[in-house]
């Protein structure tokens, strides 16, 4: 998983420190998904959240805790809840 990410990210030959950032914020990741699903390894089916929201928390470093911002015309706006586009997929595997 941490390779997909890594190329997702654009990081063909990361520094120690930039690919130890991107392992712990994969584990506090999983860690999370974990307890929403109440389960100590998270299922295959569900791996795809843990890369996906790794990648956008790494992405937003630097902006922890703003909502939004705007530059010059430019706005992006982030999530409270990381996991909030998932829950879904997430109540669908809880279902079944």
């Amino acid at each position: 998983m941490l390779e997909k990410i890594l190329i997702l990210l654009g990081l063909d030959d990361p520094t120690e420190a930039m690919q130890d950032r991107v392992e712990t914020i994969m584990e506090l990741t999983e860690q999370r998904l974990a307890f929403l699903l109440g389960q100590s390894i998270i299922p295959e089916e569900l791996s795809y959240i843990v890369v996906e929201v790794t990648i956008a928390r790494f992405n937003r470093i630097g902006s922890e805790g703003l909502s939004s911002h705007t530059v010059q015309g430019e706005s992006l706006s982030w999530t409270d809840d990381d996991f909030k586009p998932y829950m879904d997929d997430i109540q669908g595997w809880l279902n079944a």
